[in-house]
């Protein structure tokens, strides 16, 4: 009889909803290098970028809608998208209409495989990193959110560095999302992004991580 209560709360366990930390920030300002850490704890990562490049694999449906919108030489002669040129041709003109049609083709596939991904997991909690949670009013898919925050110079240089484009478009691409106020005002934990090493951050990640790990006891 005994055996038969344990096969039932295992069952229980088993199917319970993941206390899910939604790690958010503006473009280039760590969230990754962050998530990497939560990784080494063994805790799952759900990256809304990288189901953003999912969603739009060679012959899918959301790439034909983003080629109809958006012009074939946003294609590459494979088929792909050709990210570099879709991000000029939606920053570099300023038009808040170009972001608009962008997220509303992009974001409801990606909500749904986001939500889909994070009820797959049986653990205690999922780090579900979302650049635009609060740009797309996702914070009700989420339990909590994490803010990384970096200092707008060096988020600047960083986003320059990494897609190897010039500072108009760099600042064009930071504009479109939320500022930087209403991220922090946000924010229920807070992780300051800067040029320190890494490891530095581990510390900081291993509370939180204790923090979280009681937090899902109480759901």
């Amino acid at each position: 009889m005994q055996n038969d209560n344990n096969s039932k709360t295992d069952t229980f366990l088993h199917t319970k909803k993941p206390f899910v930390i939604g790690l958010t920030g503006g473009i280039a300002c760590g969230k990754s290098a962050i998530a990497s850490l939560f990784s080494k704890l063994e805790v799952p990562i759900v990256d809304a970028d990288l189901i953003a490049r999912d969603v739009v694999m060679p012959g899918s449906l959301l790439l034909l809608k983003l080629e109809e919108t958006f012009g074939s030489d946003i294609i590459n002669e494979d088929g792909s998208l050709k990210r570099k040129r879709l991000r000029e041709i939606v920053f570099d003109n300023h038009n808040p209409t170009f972001v608009a049609r962008l997220n509303a083709i992009m974001q409801p596939a990606i909500k749904a495989k986001l939500e889909e991904t994070v009820l797959s997991y049986s653990v205690p909690y999922v780090i579900a990193v979302i650049p635009l949670l609060i740009e797309q009013h996702l914070e009700h898919l989420v339990d909590r959110i994490l803010v990384v925050d970096v200092d707008p110079k060096l988020q600047l240089q960083r986003l320059m560095l990494r897609d190897s484009i010039d500072e108009k478009l760099a600042q064009s691409m930071i504009e479109s999302q939320i500022n930087r106020e209403t991220r922090i005002a946000k924010a229920d934990d807070l992780i300051e992004s800067d040029d320190s090493p890494l490891d530095q951050k581990y510390d900081v990640v291993v509370k939180l991580h204790k923090t979280y790990l009681e937090l899902a006891k109480k759901i």
